[in-house]
């Protein structure tokens, strides 16, 4: 008999996370992470060294996938890195991220920021969903973030679309002055503070603070109270209603209720609802894809 033929499904979308610490790729379709393959970021980690470590990660998932949707660290813009940090990635600023990997590759890419790779994922596939103004930030070993307003990505010239951990905040007694959130609030800060108190680490500090000590609580609320401020000014200035925490130290459900309880010490129109991620660690590769994905659209 004869009929409509069915509709092949869509080919996946090959997605590449490059951090500081390791490269991921992956075949993904909607929120569905398959074919996984991982490798240690070369150090030092300059620019042709990363990328060919990454194009050989990926090159074995190309044959399967329509595009390229790549997630990395550092200010970008138009495919292009604008700044990272240097004691991470020397040498980054200029290098053509996107039409470097697409000659590789043989696939056409579009690039983002990490974080703002996962706040486009959890907007469309995860915690956002039904939310116009909607931010994610991660807390981990630093503070990153992406916004969106409007139901769209926000994406400015400079590659500064929401760098929340660049913000400014106050050092801890009894040093005085300002420095940045990521300095005092971030999973790196509550490693300097765990080890001043005794412990390994920031998740041993934050274990410790969660049972009842009182040192370990104390530097676990000022971080969750520092981060809480911003996201309380996040909500005045743009109307953001709901945020979506990820990260080591951010999906803690003791570190989110901390935030929650510092929200609610703030006026109340503008304080945002603060949710866990939903997509978790896959959240970058995720939202890679998908804008690779609508940017062929």
């Amino acid at each position: 008999m004869g009929g409509v033929p069915p509709v092949p499904p869509t080919p996946p979308t090959l997605a590449l996370d490059i951090g500081g610490t390791s490269l991921r790729a992956a075949l993904v379709q909607g929120t569905q992470v398959r074919e996984r393959r991982q490798a240690p970021t070369p150090h030092p980690a300059t620019p042709d060294a990363v990328l060919a470590a990454a194009a050989d990660l990926a090159r074995p998932l190309t044959g399967q996938a329509s595009g390229l949707g790549v997630a990395c660290a550092g200010a970008l813009h138009g495919g292009v890195v604008l700044s990272t940090s240097e004691h991470i990635f020397p040498g980054w600023a200029g290098t053509p991220l996107a039409e470097r990997l697409s000659a590789e590759l043989g696939l056409p890419a579009a690039v983002l920021n990490d974080a703002r790779a996962a706040a486009w994922g959890e907007a469309r596939l995860g915690s956002g969903q039904g939310v116009r103004e909607f931010m994610f930030v991660t807390v981990s070993t630093g503070i990153g973030a992406g916004l969106v307003l409007d139901g769209r990505l926000h994406q400015a010239g400079n590659g500064l679309d929401a760098e929340l951990g660049l913000t400014l905040a106050p050092r801890a007694a009894p040093a005085s002055g300002l420095r940045f959130l990521e300095r005092e609030a971030s999973g790196r800060a509550l490693d300097e503070q765990a080890r001043a108190l005794g412990f390994a680490g920031s998740r041993e500090l934050c274990d410790a603070a969660e049972t009842g000590h009182p040192q370990a609580q104390a530097a676990h609320s000022r971080s969750a109270f520092l981060l809480a401020w911003k996201l309380a000014d996040v909500g005045a200035l743009l109307g953001v209603t709901r945020v979506a925490l990820g990260g080591s130290v951010g999906l803690r459900p003791g570190y989110r209720e901390q935030v929650e309880w510092a929200l609610s010490e703030m006026p109340t129109r503008h304080t945002p609802e603060v949710v866990p991620a939903a997509l978790g660690a896959d959240a970058g590769l995720i939202g890679a894809a998908l804008w690779a994905r609508e940017q062929r659209a």
